[in-house]
């Protein structure tokens, strides 16, 4: 029959087996250091691996194949579990989702500042891990009643306070859509919809290039069909905020 299902773009698989975990019925394994569909009755077409590969290497295509069998993925799962399979291990990178964590933050800390006695120390302000587009899981935890920061990398080398005007209580997840050449906002429109996220700060660089991640952010919104509150703040290449 001819339906839907996933198709791997073994080039640009890295084997980090994020998309193993993301799948629940079982259907991917890693073979040869590379995520294979092991059965075409196992997979159910619906793509909920398609948002955690960080290198699109998953998509969607409509083509012959066997068609979606419930009973048979839930024998699969039973004998898997009965077997007790060892776990994917994640690359040595650490990119796998499956190490998402939060990070609880202590009050700042101070450093005596001769002579004019003491001053506030900066401190990270970063909440979760990772931090990458391409890495968070949208199901992950520290989403769920967020206010949420989406960054261009290079703003966190050109605003030298980046930490306590925005990544301070928000959830900051960041990227390049010109050096990643992807396009964020199936991946930002997955996580908007599984959570509820109470406001969304885009934080890009004033080079016309950076203006994807505003777009991305933009469309992402539009997909979810959430009302959410959202703004963009630009920062100059000298480090200055352009005020609107």
């Amino acid at each position: 029959m001819k339906r839907n299902i996933i198709k791997i773009d073994e080039e640009k698989c890295n084997g980090c087996g994020i998309c193993i975990t993301a799948c629940h019925e079982g259907a991917l394994q890693l073979v040869d250091g590379k995520a294979r569909l092991i059965s075409e009755a196992y997979c159910d077409g619906l793509g909920a691996c398609l948002p955690e590969c960080p290198t699109g290497a998953i998509t969607i295509e409509e083509r012959e194949a066997e068609p979606f069998d419930e009973e048979v993925v839930k024998a699969n799962m039973e004998n898997n579990s009965a077997e007790k399979a060892p776990p994917v291990h994640p690359l040595a990178c650490g990119c796998p989702g499956s190490m998402a964590r939060a990070i609880e933050r202590k009050p700042a800390a101070y450093v005596k500042n001769e002579p004019s006695g003491y001053k506030t120390r900066s401190e990270s302000q970063l909440r979760q891990w990772p931090c990458q587009i391409k890495l968070v899981s949208p199901q992950a935890p520290y989403f769920e009643n967020a206010h949420l920061l989406v960054a261009a990398d290079c703003t966190a080398f050109a605003y030298a306070n980046i930490h306590e005007d925005f990544i301070r209580n928000r959830i900051t997840i960041i990227g390049c859509p010109k050096l990643d050449e992807v396009d964020y906002s199936d991946k930002l429109a997955a996580i908007l919809s599984y959570n509820n996220i109470k406001s969304v700060t885009v934080l890009r660089m004033e080079v016309p290039c950076c203006g994807g991640i505003a777009n991305a952010v933009k469309n992402a919104l539009i997909k979810s069909g959430k009302m959410i509150p959202w703004n963009v703040v630009t920062i100059t290449t000298d480090g200055q905020i352009i005020e609107d």
